[in-house]
């Protein structure tokens, strides 16, 4: 089992574990650390076996469990709140359905490439390339999101409806549902092969025991969820946060509401991103009972462990 894979199963038990390691494997500053420095130092801590705190203070969170491979600066989770804050900024004041899907094709492309990366490296293709797989079941879920989260302002923009009703659901309310359907619905497709092909699983001593569906599909919906759950919050809580604000007039200048708009949408999303991550463990658990009886045969072990992803 991979260092960082035991370092969460023993110190991400709970979910406030969970959140507190996360804040800080979050750290933007750990994107300066060079990918000679992090391979460095994955080294000295295989080597030395080090304590189980070495992996989240050396950035070993930037570093594939499935592969041993070093992500790409931009697709680490340090770099995952710098690249979709201004996205997300940027979405939320569209009042043009080709402008609003343009964003939103930027912004699910981010995120659909940041959930390929660190999706579950195991599963492995018999009869097609995996890799192109997924790139077309991407590229297809990008395009969709990108035309259902244009669609109401095309709707409205269409037929001329101004009226205040159709105005504050457009505007107001629909964003936030779509936002978090589609983003867990990106990472479905992207990561489908994971559910398809299954993942591997391991004892509590780090052997792979086999492959399982079963376990794909659940780590895919977990992630899935998750992600609903952050960009969902993040178009959501703002909207309310704000009405609050315009009508205690706590701003007095209007022209201050933009500022401030993005200072709440950046603290809404500096908050969820660690709550989000941490809803399920990263080492992810299956009970034997949900198993293959394929896998189960060489075996006694209760309890599986495989690397959810991000």
């Amino acid at each position: 089992m991979d260092a960082n894979l035991r370092f969460w199963r023993a110190e991400g038990q709970s979910f406030f574990q969970r959140f507190l390691l996360w804040t800080d494997a979050l750290d933007p500053l750990l994107l300066l650390k060079s990918s000679n420095e992090i391979h460095r130092t994955r080294l000295s801590i295989l080597i030395n076996e080090k304590t189980l705190s070495e992996p989240i203070h050396n950035n070993q969170s930037s570093v594939h469990p499935d592969t041993d491979k070093i992500i790409p600066v931009l697709f680490r989770p340090p770099a995952f709140m710098p690249v979709t804050l201004p996205l997300v900024i940027i979405s939320s004041v569209q009042r043009h359905a080709r402008h609003s899907f343009f964003w939103q094709f930027v912004f699910h492309t981010y995120t659909t490439a940041f959930t390929l990366v660190n999706g579950n490296g195991t599963p492995k293709a018999q009869d097609y390339s995996l890799q192109q797989k997924q790139l077309l079941l991407g590229l297809g879920a990008i395009s969709y999101s990108a035309c259902v989260g244009a669609l109401p302002l095309a709707f409205m923009n269409r037929y001329m409806l101004k009226n205040s009703l159709m105005h504050l659901v457009v505007r107001k309310l629909l964003p936030a549902p779509l936002l978090g359907l589609t983003s867990a619905f990106t990472v479905a497709m992207v990561r489908s092969p994971e559910f398809d092909n299954g993942i591997e699983v391991m004892d509590r001593n780090g052997k792979v025991i086999g492959v399982s569906k079963k376990a794909g599909e659940k780590a895919v919906m977990e992630t899935a969820l998750s992600r609903a759950v952050l960009f969902g919050t993040t178009f959501f809580l703002p909207e309310v946060l704000m009405h609050c604000v315009q009508r205690a007039r706590f701003v007095k200048n209007p022209r201050a509401l933009g500022p401030v708009r993005m200072f709440v949408i950046m603290s809404v999303l500096a908050g969820m991103l660690p709550v989000s991550f941490s809803m399920f463990p990263q080492c992810g658990e299956i009970k034997r009972a949900d198993l293959e009886p394929e896998i189960l045969s060489s075996t006694e072990e209760t309890v599986f462990f495989y690397n959810r992803g991000i």
